[in-house]
């Protein structure tokens, strides 16, 4: 399964850039988005390594809320496990 991560931007030298997400930096490349379509403090989805898509913080909030109760629910089966 593939999985993109929203992360927000912290750094740009375009093509590349670094982005954060849950305290947790990363060098990402922003070449696969037009220059000049991100900027510093916006969020992306990235997926191996690269911004993928431009998406508002409400949609990133949402993301991380759906992987913390899959995170949730991983944990109970392995502590019923």
């Amino acid at each position: 399964m593939c999985v993109g991560v929203p992360m927000q931007v912290v750094e740009i030298n375009y093509p590349s850039g670094v982005a954060e997400a849950r305290g947790v930096k990363r060098n990402i490349g922003l070449q696969l988005l037009p220059e000049g379509d991100v900027n510093i403090g916006d969020h992306v989805i990235v997926h191996v390594g690269f911004a993928i898509e431009k998406v508002d913080e409400k949609m990133a909030d949402e993301i991380w809320k759906g992987f913390d109760e899959i995170f949730r629910l991983m944990d109970e089966e392995d502590e019923g496990a």
